[in-house]
C-alpha cells in the first residue's frame, strides 16, 4: 500500500477519534467567553463588514461586480477563505503544536491537521447560513448548479489536507517555515480573486493568476452559487487543479511516512 493510500485508510478509520479531538479543541477555545462558539460567527462578520466597508464602499462607491452586488461577490469568495486560511496556518503547525499527543502515545499523527480542518469547519458551517441568507435577501438562488457545490467542498478538503499533510511535517522540522507559510497566506488573500474579478486583466495575467489552486475553489464557488459554469467546461484548469493536489499530496505523505518516527527528536 502506497504512504497516500495508507494515511487516507487512517483517517478514515480513526475519523471517531479526530471528531471528538476536534470539538473537544472547540470547546477549550471558547470555554472561558461569555459568547462561547458565538465567536465562530461573530469574529467572522465583523471582518466581512469592515472589508465590505472599505473595498464596496470606499473604493468601489457601492458598485456592483457585473450584474453581481459587491456584498454578494465578496462573501462568496471570503466565505470559503475563512475556512481555507486558517485551515492551513493552523493545520501547517498542527503536529508542532500537539508535541504532547505525539510524545507520550502512539498516535496517528497523521490526523492531526484533520483535527484542525474539521474544527474549522463549524465556523465555516455557520458562515454557510450567513451566506444563504443575504444571497436569498438579493433574490440569488443558484439553480441548478449548486449540485456542483459537493464538488468543490471536496476539491477545498483534499487540497487542504494534502497541503497541511505536508506543511506541517515540514514545519516540524523547519520552525522558519510556518512563519513562512504565515506570510505567504496574507499575501494570497490579496491576490486570489475574493475582493476583485479576474475578467478585468488581461488574458495572459489571468493565466497566472490560476496558478494559484485557491482561485480554482474561489472562482468556483461563485460559478456555483451564481450559476455562471459548470466545472467540467474548463477542464484543462480542472486537470491542472487535481494534478497539483495529487502531486502534493503524494509527496506529503512520503515526508510524513518518512519522518513521522523522528518527529520527537525534532520537537
Amino acid at each position: 500500500m502506497t504512504p497516500a493510500l495508507r494515511i487516507m485508510k487512517e483517517q478514515l478509520i480513526n475519523f471517531p477519534l479526530i471528531l471528538r479531538l476536534a470539538l473537544f479543541d472547540i470547546k477549550g477555545k471558547y470555554q472561558m467567553h461569555y459568547l462561547g462558539i458565538l465567536w465562530q460567527i461573530i469574529n467572522p462578520m465583523i471582518q466581512v463588514g469592515v472589508y465590505w466597508f472599505v473595498f464596496g464602499v470606499g473604493l468601489r462607491q457601492g458598485g456592483a461586480v457585473g450584474d453581481t452586488p459587491f456584498i454578494v461577490y465578496l462573501l462568496l469568495g471570503i466565505v470559503p477563505w475563512f475556512f481555507i486560511s486558517p485551515s492551513i496556518v493552523q493545520g501547517s503547525n498542527s503536529i508542532y503544536s500537539k508535541v504532547n499527543l505525539v510524545s507520550k502515545m502512539n498516535f496517528p499523527v497523521s490526523v492531526l491537521p484533520s483535527i484542525t480542518i474539521l474544527g474549522n469547519a463549524v465556523n465555516f458551517a455557520f458562515m454557510m447560513m450567513l451566506l444563504y441568507i443575504v444571497l436569498f435577501a438579493h433574490g440569488i438562488y443558484g439553480g441548478v448548479s449548486l449540485i456542483q457545490l459537493p464538488y468543490y467542498l471536496l476539491c477545498m478538503l483534499t487540497f487542504m489536507y494534502a497541503f497541511t499533510l505536508f506543511s506541517s511535517t515540514i514545519s516540524a522540522i523547519i520552525r522558519d517555515y510556518q512563519l513562512l507559510v504565515q506570510s505567504v497566506m496574507r499575501m494570497l488573500f490579496f491576490v486570489t480573486p475574493i475582493f476583485w474579478s479576474m475578467d478585468s486583466f488581461p488574458e495572459k495575467l489571468q493565466t497566472v493568476i490560476k496558478l494559484n489552486p485557491f482561485a480554482y475553489i474561489v472562482n468556483g464557488f461563485r460559478d456555483t452559487f451564481l450559476g455562471s459554469g459548470w466545472f467540467y467546461e474548463d477542464w484543462r484548469y480542472m486537470l491542472y487543479f487535481w494534478s497539483i493536489t495529487i502531486l502534493v499530496l503524494l509527496v506529503g505523505s512520503i515526508l510524513h511516512e518518512n519522518f513521522k518516527s523522528k518527529f520527537v527528536d525534532y520537537l
